[in-house]
């Protein structure tokens, strides 16, 4: 997938949960990538914060720790 198209998924997913109740933003956005997105664009995702996040949501950001790593990118 393109980089692009992957910050603008992850950033819809960002932007959905800064809007709800609570304080555990970044947790909804990591159960969200967790569940749905495949191993692959998972280790896209988790590749693009490592090279700085460019254009990525805080929540996207703070959510990194939680987003369960793949087996092949480890």
């Amino acid at each position: 997938m393109s980089p692009e198209k992957m910050v603008m998924m992850a950033n819809q997913i960002a932007t959905f949960f800064a809007t709800q109740p609570g304080e555990d933003g970044a947790t909804g956005v990591a159960t969200h990538v967790n569940d749905f997105w495949e191993p692959r664009m998972r280790a896209q995702l988790l590749d693009h914060v490592e090279a700085g996040g460019a254009g990525l949501h805080e929540l996207v950001i703070a959510a990194t720790p939680e987003i369960r790593e793949p087996a092949e990118r480890a």
